[in-house]
């Protein structure tokens, strides 16, 4: 089972590069480009935790979970039209 995961979790940070790309390639929107691939890579390491966790793996997906949250609110910010006034 832990083989399982662990090959699970490659694939997703595999899936993660190339689906990014893709998305890159056909939409060429970097912006749901690497959402996309922060999709895959958190997915990648939410199953990490299903494997027997030490702190290390506990805080490698802490800091997934963060770095996402953090580019997926400047992505956000940066896609809102801002207010100019001359």
């Amino acid at each position: 089972m832990t083989a399982l995961l662990q090959y699970a979790s490659l694939f997703c940070v595999a899936a993660g590069l190339v689906c990014g790309a893709l998305v890159l390639a056909v939409a060429r929107d970097g912006r749901a480009a690497l959402r996309t691939a922060l999709d895959f890579w958190l997915a990648a390491g939410l199953l990490r935790l299903a494997l027997p966790t030490s702190a290390t793996q506990l805080l490698a997906v802490v800091a997934i979970i963060a770095v996402r949250q953090v580019v997926s609110r400047a992505i956000s910010a940066s896609a809102r039209p801002r207010d100019v006034h001359q």
